[in-house]
């Protein structure tokens, strides 16, 4: 199985996390693991605060290290995505990166 990241808006935003659960819910539905880490550092994390908000995204960055491919979901492109996404496209190349269109899911 091929493991995806699941890069979607987050900002904080509870809505957001419940669009991250289908997000999951469709990547599994498609024989994928899929790995999103907003929905569990929001757990324990605060993204209103700067300094775990960056705290967040570098671990994210370590994350991406471990995934076969890179789904975006949604419309906006947030600055905390931008970053997940060159990051990735350094490591691992554009190729393996996709974007989801909404009416897909």
């Amino acid at each position: 199985m091929k493991i995806v990241f699941i890069c979607s808006p987050f900002q904080g935003k509870p809505e957001n996390i419940e669009k991250a659960k289908q997000y999951c819910r469709f990547a599994l539905e498609h024989g994928c693991i899929p790995l999103a880490p907003h929905i569990y550092f929001s757990q324990f994390m605060d993204d209103n605060n700067s300094e775990e908000r960056r705290k967040a995204l570098e671990m994210n960055k370590k994350l991406l290290e471990f995934c076969d491919e890179l789904w975006i979901f949604g419309e906006e492109i947030t600055e905390g995505m931008r970053e997940e996404i060159e990051h990735f496209k350094k490591i691992k190349g554009d190729v393996k990166i996709r974007k989801i269109e909404e009416p897909q899911i």
